[in-house]
């Protein structure tokens, strides 16, 4: 029994039911003995400091919402750490006099999984979301790039404007009108953009391609934006929660609407487009216009860095 208790901890007295499931292999209830405990040691789990900690039963959480350091104090038996990398969103791009829709901007790059840590100092970084772009040649901006533990998300494209193409990213920015085609996402990050209309009225952008989905494309001739490109999920935090959709394409006469997870409304009639929700890696909404000039698409969402461990149990 000393030997058990210098192992294991515990005062005295003691007894063996007071060590259930202390290491693998020891019964978590019922008959227990000295012998389950030959060969055994006190298990050991990781500890580590940096951004945002909460607790998901035996798991540790560290959100990041900007660029900061992972430092692994101690490294568990379990040595690994699940991991979402999710970067900045495209802004959506810009319109204006006459009928000159934008399209919305991609969703950041989203990657999930998990990778055996080492007791070292990481960094982390947090992409930002771009700004819209504006007028009929606004492209929208490309997100910023996130990573930590050696993975890396790229930033959503730009969507794209009567003058300016679409951009490729993790997802791709969706096409204006006119431009039309929409660009393409990176194989396990996201999918492409949706394309818009032909340069007659009534005339729409494509939206944005997100983590799950492509972005919508509208018919030839059409007033309805393209739907920004469905959201992707993750369960990392202990809630399943949405992150990296598409925004929304502009529309003469309804703007797209972004992917689940915030991604921006697309304008409509004479409205700029509408910003992504920050720290979900969202595209912005492409802009609208028909009588006013150098309208501003929606800004992206930032993007966002969650880690995840064994603490106990």
């Amino acid at each position: 029994m000393l030997d058990i208790q210098n192992e294991f901890g515990g005062s005295n007295p003691i007894s063996l039911s007071e060590y259930y499931g202390a290491a693998a292999g020891v019964p978590a209830s019922g008959t227990i003995s000295i012998n389950d405990f030959r060969g055994k040691s006190n298990v050991v789990y990781t500890s580590a400091t940096g951004g945002t900690v909460t607790t998901s039963g035996d798991f540790k959480v560290h959100t990041f919402t900007s660029s900061g350091s992972f430092s692994i104090s101690t490294i568990g038996d379990d040595a690994s750490v699940e991991y979402l990398v999710v970067a900045g969103g495209g802004g959506g791009g810009g319109g204006g006099y006459y009928y000159a829709m934008g399209g919305g901007g991609g969703a950041g790059g989203m990657r999930t999984g998990s990778v055996n840590a080492s007791q070292t100092v990481y960094s982390v970084f947090v992409g930002g979301g771009a700004g819209g772009g504006t007028g009929i040649a606004g492209l929208g901006g490309n997100g910023g790039s996130s990573s930590a533990l050696g993975i890396s998300s790229s930033g959503g494209g730009g969507g794209g404007a009567y003058n300016a193409s679409a951009s490729s990213g993790g997802s791709g920015g969706g096409g204006g009108c006119n431009s039309r085609w929409g660009n393409s996402g990176l194989s396990g990050q996201g999918n492409g953009g949706g394309s818009g209309t032909i340069y007659y009225a009534p005339t729409a952008g494509g939206g944005g391609g997100g983590k799950n989905g492509s972005g919508g494309s509208t018919a030839d001739v059409d007033g309805y934006g393209g739907a920004g490109g469905a959201a992707g999920t993750s369960s990392i935090t202990g809630a399943s929660v949405s992150y990296a959709g598409g925004g929304g394409g502009g529309g003469s006469y309804a703007g797209g609407s972004g992917g689940g997870s915030g991604g921006g409304n697309g304008g409509a009639g004479d409205s700029g487009g509408y910003a992504g929700t920050a720290n979900k890696g969202t595209g912005g909404g492409g802009s609208a216009g028909i009588n006013v000039s150098n309208l501003t698409g929606g800004t992206g969402g930032s993007g966002v860095v969650i880690l995840r461990y064994r603490y106990q149990g």
